[in-house]
């Protein structure tokens, strides 16, 4: 059953009170919504990074909601169904997933929970849903990890939102099998806004995933979701992304973490699609012993600009972060990393370490390093180490010696030099990566 049309064009006050209308909101996210488009309005396009100037923010369609929520898989429109199906999704949900959350442009259109997680207490739900029935929960954190006025697109995300997951783990419970959360952007013209609120209380761990595709169009296409995590004390959240949108889209999203005394929250991503994407998870380590580690793999291709990156702030003693790069560089594209370690002068005995590679696959391709190391006390270990290289022609020869096409060694070398990254994302995941990885192959030049 089709949706609503998308709202008309544009960023307006109307656009945003028709938005809150439409999802029946409390009076308060309104209120939210229209300072975040006030500080939209005044707050500057990124000054660093790449070109983001084909993005038309005055012909972006700000809401769709062309799918109907269903209860089932076979009740989807069979265009969509069959995509994911395609995707692996129904599969997925069956054998690895405790929980799983399917949103086409500006809605979730599908939503699972196992009973077992449910009966742990577990809140796995669409966002505009936890805002009606958990509203003061939802408001105590709702955009306190990444206010409106952080950037223009924080601000845009913050007016504009719709869809997303809210997850609330009680104090203790351990969620064992991982939620997922997947988006797809299926209409011309249409932004996608999904906000992702994740709170892990004291004790309690849990495994979030988010998967996101997109047809290809010809016109550029806007993402700007929000992922805010709260892990109290001596929580763990690990949040795994499989990033593969089409090659139009901007992906312009903003991603933190607040970890809490003896808290460990992980990233993990593999980034193969999108036209530009500007990305830097950052984790703000708030209490005694927090720890951080970001694991980030990047695979830019013809036509690329990929600046991501990772930030850890540790504002309290004894709390350590890594952050680890692997960049794969193909045809004309660019790939740049962007690593802050941050100390403050309370936080003696804290540890951080940056670690960025790239390797090259063609003379034009272009790669960019960009470590920041700032640290208010003497106490404390940092370390950054970057490497950038081309694939050895000996290495080719050598394999190619042994049978192996140039096509089959260039993958081979290349699944070696990611495989740090990939063996920490589930099996499922790291398997389609590595296909997405080999089909790419044909034609790169060593």
């Amino acid at each position: 059953m089709k949706g609503k049309p998308a709202l008309k064009k544009g960023l307006t006050r109307e656009v945003v009170e028709e938005i809150s209308r439409e999802k029946g909101e409390p009076d308060w996210m309104l209120r939210l919504r229209l300072k975040a488009l006030r500080a939209f309005q005044e707050l500057p396009m990124p000054r660093f990074g790449p070109d983001l100037s084909e993005v038309d923010l005055d012909e972006v369609a700000y809401y769709a909601r062309t799918v109907e929520p269903v209860a089932s898989w076979d009740e989807l429109p069979e265009e969509i169904r069959k995509t994911f199906d395609a995707l692996g999704l129904p599969e997925a949900e069956k054998e690895a997933l405790a929980g799983l959350g399917a949103q086409v442009d500006s809605e979730v259109v599908y939503r699972s929970i196992l009973e077992e997680v449910r009966a742990q207490g577990v809140i796995f739900e669409p966002m505009e849903e936890a805002v009606r029935k958990h509203g003061d929960l939802v408001k105590e954190y709702f955009m306190r990890a990444i206010p409106p006025e952080d950037n223009k697109f924080a601000a845009l995300h913050g007016a504009v939102w719709s869809g997303g997951t809210f997850v609330w783990v009680p104090e203790g419970v351990e969620v064992k099998i991982p939620l997922q959360g997947y988006f797809r952007m299926q209409t011309q013209g249409v932004g996608q806004f999904e906000h992702t609120l994740i709170i892990a209380e004291p004790g309690s761990s849990v495994h979030y995933i988010e998967g996101c595709s997109a047809p290809r169009y010809t016109k550029a296409a806007l993402h700007a979701g929000m992922v805010e995590v709260f892990a109290k004390e001596n929580a763990h959240v690990r949040f795994t992304t499989i990033q593969n949108w089409s090659r139009n889209v901007y992906n312009l999203n903003n991603k933190r973490a607040l970890a809490y005394a003896g808290a460990t929250v992980d990233w993990v991503s593999g980034s193969l699609g999108s036209k530009v994407t500007m990305l830097y998870p950052t984790t703000v380590l708030l209490g005694p012993g927090a720890k951080t580690e970001n694991l980030g793999f990047t695979f830019a291709r013809d036509g690329q600009h990929l600046d991501v990156g990772a930030r850890a702030l540790h504002l309290a003693p004894n709390t350590s972060s890594r952050l680890v790069s692997r960049s794969v560089v193909q045809g004309d594209a660019k790939a740049t990393f962007r690593g802050k370690v941050y100390v403050a002068k309370e936080a003696r005995g804290a540890k951080g370490h940056v670690e960025c590679s790239t390797l090259l696959l063609s003379p034009e391709a272009r790669t960019e390093t960009i470590p920041t190391l700032d640290a208010e006390n003497d106490e404390v270990e940092l370390g950054h180490e970057a490497t950038v290289g081309r694939i050895s022609q000996e290495h080719l020869f050598y394999l190619m010696s042994r049978g192996l096409t140039e096509q089959e060694a260039m993958s081979l070398i290349v699944n070696g030099f990611v495989s740090p990254i990939l063996k920490e994302i589930p099996l499922e995941y790291s398997v389609e990566l590595k296909r997405l990885l080999e089909m790419s192959f044909e034609g790169a030049q060593g």
